[in-house]
């Protein structure tokens, strides 16, 4: 009984090991912790499937990512706060809009930088912003307008 007992004592323990090891590795390498950088705020008139702790890119390279939602009672205008990494500094004339990573993919901030010698500062709101493209609006728009003629 005693063999029995001390080989499941060893199993437990590099399970335990092994879980923790997963778990370390997949925090190291995921959004859930925090952002070194600065933050930056936009405002959109539809931020449909952005969320907290979605990557901010630019050229498709993550550079950030979205720290918080929340709208805005007198304009209803969704103000997303986002982190850029303190290695990325954007021109103040850079816009912002809501990006897919596919047609049926997640949804991330995408960034374009502009051409300023200016760079934004700390707290600073990206003006040029455009909300995510709606497919179901545009798929009805075709639809109906082929039907028309």
């Amino acid at each position: 009984m005693e063999k029995g007992r001390s080989f499941e004592t060893i199993v437990g323990t590099l399970v335990l090991l092994v879980a923790i090891f997963f778990f370390h590795y997949v925090y190291s390498r995921s959004s859930w912790k925090g952002m070194d950088g600065y933050y930056l705020i936009a405002k959109f008139d539809r931020a449909d499937g952005l969320a907290e702790g979605i990557d901010v890119k630019i050229s498709g390279v993550r550079v950030g990512k979205v720290a918080s939602l929340e709208l805005d009672p007198s304009s209803f205008f969704a103000v997303v706060k986002f982190y850029v990494s303190e290695k990325v500094k954007l021109p103040n004339d850079s816009s912002a809009n809501v990006a897919s990573e596919g047609l049926f993919g997640g949804k991330y901030l995408s960034i374009t930088p502009g051409g300023s010698k200016e760079f934004f500062n700390p707290g600073d709101e990206i003006e040029d912003t455009s909300g995510p493209l709606d497919l179901e609006s545009l798929l009805g728009k075709f639809i109906f307008s082929s039907s028309e003629k």
